[in-house]
């Protein structure tokens, strides 16, 4: 004799996400103290980030102003956007594609930063140029200990610049396209068989990715030790923090919730509920940073030495010393 379970399935679990009204209504007390305290600490990131820009906009010089503007915006647009897919959860396909875009431009900045702090593209090659630079750099060739040291040159700084504004460009017309292709049903992140978008689109833009991180990663081991006293080193940290916690977390999430490894909680399926736990997480996580990077980026800056503290330090133990 067999054992027949009978169940059923909560139509919400199978459907599409809630609209707004609906998460609103189906808030308790503790949802409501929830939502309205990361709501709290969304607008915080971003009236901050908004003086912060003021300030950078009156105390520093043109073009550097601007691309401080553009790297320390990376967490307060990205708590913003995820606030708004939060109480918006099906938007969420617009507010992540506009935070990811966003960022894909802060990859690019990154390395224009580290040109700026040296003075500039024309000081940047008066100083390094025909100096060997070390490319063997994650995330592509940090295993390929054999590469040769490539002597630096304007060509080779175009090449390290194009290499990061790919992404910027690519990351922005693929998002637009995969927003043109989700509208008419052909582009569904659940769906990974082979005639659907998704399994051709993501493996690109990751591959794209990791090619624009690269240079950047290129530029940083060669010059963060002429840029110690710009803090360049936490500067670079943060943004590789929030790379990991935009990119690698939210697809953890995404491919749990895929799994049914989230369980699904009317209004909400699983996919959309893992959606709205990622969105939260990040709030928290982007504050948390937009606090730390405004320290770091709300400040005046000093001429940068044309020395390495380490060339300093052998020169000064070079030179004679002299008797009184």
């Amino acid at each position: 004799m067999e054992d027949i379970t009978n169940f059923t399935i909560d139509p919400a679990c199978l459907g599409e996400p809630p609209l707004a009204m609906d998460v609103i209504k189906d808030l308790d007390v503790f949802g409501i103290c929830l939502y309205s305290m990361l709501t709290f600490m969304a607008c915080i990131t971003l009236l901050l980030y908004l003086e912060q820009c003021v300030y950078v906009y009156k105390k520093l010089p043109y073009p550097k102003k601007t691309t401080i503007i553009w790297i320390s915006g990376a967490a307060p647009v990205i708590a913003t956007m995820a606030c708004l897919g939060m109480w918006i959860p099906r938007a969420v396909m617009f507010t992540d594609m506009t935070s990811n875009s966003y960022f894909a431009v802060v990859v690019y900045k990154v390395i224009v930063l580290m040109i700026e702090e040296l003075g500039g593209t024309h000081a940047f090659l008066n100083r390094f140029s025909s100096k060997p630079f070390k490319i063997s750099t994650g995330p592509c060739c940090c295993c390929c200990l054999c590469l040769p040291w490539v002597p630096m040159s304007r060509r080779m700084l175009f090449i390290l610049k194009l290499g990061a504004l790919q992404y910027a460009i690519l990351k922005t017309a693929l998002s637009i396209l995969s927003v043109v292709l989700w509208t008419n049903g052909n582009f569904d992140l659940a769906d990974l068989s082979i005639t659907c978008a998704t399994i051709w689109i993501n493996p690109f833009i990751g591959v794209l990715l990791v090619f624009s991180l690269w240079p950047v990663g290129v530029i940083f081991m060669n010059t963060k030790n002429y840029l110690r006293s710009v803090k360049l080193i936490p500067k670079y940290a943060f943004y590789q923090i929030i790379l990991v916690l935009s990119q690698l977390q939210t697809a953890i999430i995404n491919i749990l919730a895929l799994n049914g490894s989230i369980a699904c909680s009317p209004p909400f399926s699983s996919q959309a509920r893992g959606s709205m736990l990622s969105q939260q997480i990040m709030i928290m996580e982007m504050f948390l940073i937009g606090l730390f990077t405004r320290n770091l980026y709300r400040r005046t800056y000093e001429e940068i030495s044309n020395e390495a503290p380490e060339e300093k330090g052998n020169m000064q133990t070079a030179l004679p010393e002299h008797d009184v």
